[in-house]
Formats: structure tokens, C-alpha cells, sequence
């Protein structure tokens, strides 16, 4: 058996009925939890007194790092988990969890990742993704940086690696009515674009030398990443135009097309340039094609890019590719959905037999099932 202990550490504000869930899924563990408030006006501080006795307040100053930081120094233990009100960590087995403690003691100065699986809704259907995320971590090594969508830094700076873990947690904070979405989006808008107004004063300041010195460097990674989450907040918002500028000004740079925030960057500019009616201009994702696709999501949206141009037998290829993928960020992109776009091809194009047969292939999607009982009428 594994010794290890760990804290769990969440940074609430007016979370009461997540925070409830929440903290009610922790109670299956035998870890500290840890939460810190940062003005409530509901009974979320109540709420989380049920569960542990290690609250504390903390005064907002518009910076989500350093209440994170607040909360990890408060943990008793050096492990930590960083959780947020809206996520639940799923049940596992007493050998499960004695296996990722030990996990988590064979790696130590990396960080490790959990799979999350997020929930939303999306032209009036229920869907997920999937994603991995750093989130445990040893507080003596680690911290975060950034006052929105902070990220894990090594205290030294230094680069660090990671490891998957075996813990799993959905999260709800997707799912949203669009005034909700309007108003988080908001929110997030004037943090980021308040902490991308005082780097862009930085790079002017610096001297010619700290500019030679840093460029491929921390400051040149912050950029990027600043851009692709303001345009994500503009998409959030429904704001396409917006989003597209954003999202063309972080891809801009020399980026790796493997790093998770540039695929879904790539992927999320696609859908904004569709989603404003700017299929045409979405064709010159071909040039990027060889980079990407790896990526049975980003196969899918050409496969879109395609069909919205018209483009009947490209598209249905690239449906096919996303298809022939064992994974994939968000759930059907590589089954399903991409059988059903295909479905929807050859209806339009009059052949029956074909659009009856992938419509089948779809199983229970709602959408298909209709579809293949009309068509089948005919």
C-alpha cells in the first residue's frame, strides 16, 4: 500500500449547489479538501463548512492564480490536486486508488494529468469532449501563473513533464444558457485582454537584449495562448468576427501543432470562419492539412469545410478518415456525426441506398434515426 497523502484544493464563489456535489464526490477519498472562497454572497461558505474544516477567504483581485496559490499553500500535504466547484471526481476502487498514489510517488517533479470530460450543449444537442489536464502536482515544486486560465509552472521555471493518472472527473462548466455563456465570456474578456495589454507593455519596454534573449521564450509562449483563449471567449460570445481575428493572431506565431491549445486553436478558428459564413476563406486550411491531421476533430472539420463548399466527394472522404480514428476530443467526430454528415451527402445527392445505409451505422443518434425513417418512406 501506497502511504502517500494528498489535498484536494478548490477556489469557489457563489458555487453553493456545485460546491455540494462537488465536495460529495470527494468523500469516497481519504484526502484533505481544502477550499478558499473568494467572496460569496450565497451559502456557499456554509456549504462547504459540512465538509471539511479547512476554509478560508481569500480577497479577489481579479487573478485566479494567486487564489489557487492561496489555496495550495493552505494544504497540509505537499501533493495536490486542484479542482474547480464544477468538477466530480468519479469513483475507483480502493486497488485504483492505491495505484495512482504509487503513480504519483514513482514521478516525482512531474505533473500529472487527469482525463476530464466535459458536457454541453450545441445546436439543441446533448454533447462531450474529452481532454486531459495538469492538475496534480507537488505544491514545493509547482504553482500557477496567469490571472485567467492560469496554467502549472515549475517554481525554477524550469520545463517540466508530465504523466496521465488514473483519475477521471466530468465537468459541467460548459454547460451553459447562452446568457450564462455571455456573461463568463464577458468576464473572461476583460482579464485576459487586461493581462494581454500589460505583456504587450512589457515587450515595448524591453531593451533590444532582453528582447533577443526572450524571443522563443516564456513571454513568446504567453502571447499565443493569450490570443487563442480571448478568441475562445469572442466564440463563447457568439462574437465570430471577433473570435476569427484572435484566433489568426495567435496562430501567427511558430507554433507546435501537436500542443493541445494550437489543435484546438486551429480547430476552433475553422468553426468561427463557418460559423460567420466564410467557407471559402476555411478552404486554406488545406495548406495546414499535412500538420494536423493526426487529429480525427480536425479531419472532421474539413470534412465540414467541404460540405459547406459544396465540395461532396472531398468531404466525404475526410468524414471517412475522422472515422477510421480510435480517438477523439469530442465524442462522435470520429464515429457517429461523421457517418451522419455522410448520410446527409448522399440524401442530398439522391442516393438513397447509400444514405439509408450510413444513417444505420449511427445507432441511436436521434438526428440519423429520423432521417433514415423519412428517407426510408420515400
Amino acid at each position: 500500500m501506497c502511504e502517500r497523502k494528498l489535498s484536494v484544493c478548490i477556489i469557489v464563489k457563489n458555487e453553493e449547489e456545485n460546491l455540494k456535489k462537488c465536495l460529495l464526490a470527494l468523500l469516497a477519498f481519504p484526502f484533505e479538501i481544502v477550499v478558499v472562497d473568494t467572496g460569496s454572497a450565497d451559502r456557499t461558505v456554509e456549504v462547504a463548512k459540512r465538509y471539511t474544516e479547512q476554509v478560508y477567504d481569500f480577497a479577489w483581485c481579479d487573478d485566479f492564480a494567486a487564489a489557487k496559490n492561496f489555496a495550495i499553500q493552505k494544504a497540509s500535504n505537499d501533493l495536490v490536486l486542484v479542482l474547480d466547484s464544477d468538477e466530480y471526481i468519479e469513483p475507483m476502487s480502493e486497488k485504483e486508488l492505491n495505484a495512482f498514489l504509487c503513480l504519483t510517488a514513482k514521478n516525482p517533479g512531474k505533473v500529472g494529468r487527469i482525463k476530464r470530460k466535459n458536457f454541453f450543449s450545441e445546436h439543441g444537442e446533448r454533447r462531450e469532449s474529452v481532454e486531459w489536464i495538469n492538475r496534480i502536482f507537488s505544491k514545493s515544486d509547482f504553482h500557477y501563473e496567469g490571472c485567467i486560465h492560469e496554467q502549472v509552472k515549475a517554481l525554477d521555471h524550469r520545463p517540466y513533464e508530465t504523466y496521465l493518472t488514473g483519475i477521471m472527473i466530468t465537468h459541467s462548466g460548459y454547460d451553459l444558457t447562452p446568457e450564462q455563456k455571455k456573461a463568463k465570456a464577458g468576464r473572461n474578456i476583460t482579464l485576459l485582454q487586461k493581462e494581454l495589454e500589460m505583456l504587450l507593455r512589457e515587450e515595448e519596454h524591453s531593451d533590444a537584449k532582453t528582447a533577443r534573449e526572450e524571443t522563443g521564450g516564456e513571454r513568446q509562449k504567453q502571447l499565443p495562448y493569450l490570443y487563442y483563449q480571448l478568441g475562445k471567449s469572442f466564440f463563447m460570445m457568439e462574437d465570430y468576427e471577433e473570435a476569427c481575428k484572435y484566433f489568426d493572431q495567435g496562430l501567427g506565431f511558430d507554433l507546435d501543432p501537436r500542443a493541445e491549445y494550437v489543435s484546438d486553436m486551429v480547430e476552433s478558428y475553422g468553426y468561427a470562419l463557418l460559423n460567420s459564413g466564410k467557407q471559402t476563406q476555411a478552404l486554406a486550411f488545406e495548406g495546414i492539412y499535412d500538420a494536423f491531421s493526426y487529429s480525427a476533430d480536425f479531419l472532421f472539420l474539413m470534412g465540414l469545410i467541404y460540405m459547406k463548399n459544396a465540395k461532396f466527394e472531398e468531404a466525404i472522404q475526410e468524414f471517412l478518415r475522422a472515422a477510421e480514428k480510435k480517438e477523439a476530443k469530442t465524442v462522435g467526430t470520429n464515429s457517429y456525426l461523421a457517418w451522419y454528415n455522410i448520410g446527409v451527402i448522399y440524401e442530398c445527392l439522391d442516393y438513397k441506398g447509400e444514405a439509408l445505409a450510413y444513417y444505420r451505422k449511427c445507432g441511436d443518434y436521434a438526428k440519423a434515426k429520423s432521417r433514415y425513417e423519412i428517407l426510408a418512406k420515400k
